[in-house]
């Protein structure tokens, strides 16, 4: 399992560790990014998250550009691996300081699978709300 995830600004700041704790545990290789960084600066939110990640042993990279962190998790992929894109699910935006800014996981995905010949049929996110 490859697991492509960030944590949210602007939230309980204490559970940054156990959330990169958790995603290492269940993962063969993480890649830590950006989630919706809100008035928060994306790589402090990462730094937060990495003392939990560092500490549950798992291989991992550290790519705050969730665009490149998606691609950095498709292209570690090999035939059987899962990659979860983690977090954002339905959500068509990513919000930062300077306001939200169109984003899709879903979509991203997509345009990197194909880019590296996979046929995609139709795929629905899932995700509260």
């Amino acid at each position: 399992v490859i697991t492509v995830f960030g944590c949210g600004g602007d939230r309980d700041r204490a559970k940054r560790p156990l959330m990169g704790e958790a995603a290492g545990r269940d993962s063969d290789f993480v890649v830590l990014t950006s989630d919706n960084p809100r008035s928060e600066d994306a790589l402090a939110i990462i730094n937060d998250a990495v003392v939990g990640l560092q500490r549950s042993g798992a291989k991992y990279t550290i790519e705050p550009d969730r665009r490149a962190a998606i691609v950095l998790g498709i292209g570690h992929a090999r035939p059987g691996d899962i990659v979860l894109l983690a977090g954002k699910g339905h959500e068509k935006v990513q919000v930062t300081r300077d306001g939200p800014i169109p984003f899709d996981d879903v979509e991203v995905a997509m345009q990197v699978l194909r880019q590296t010949g996979y046929e995609c049929g139709e795929v629905k996110a899932t995700g509260a709300g």
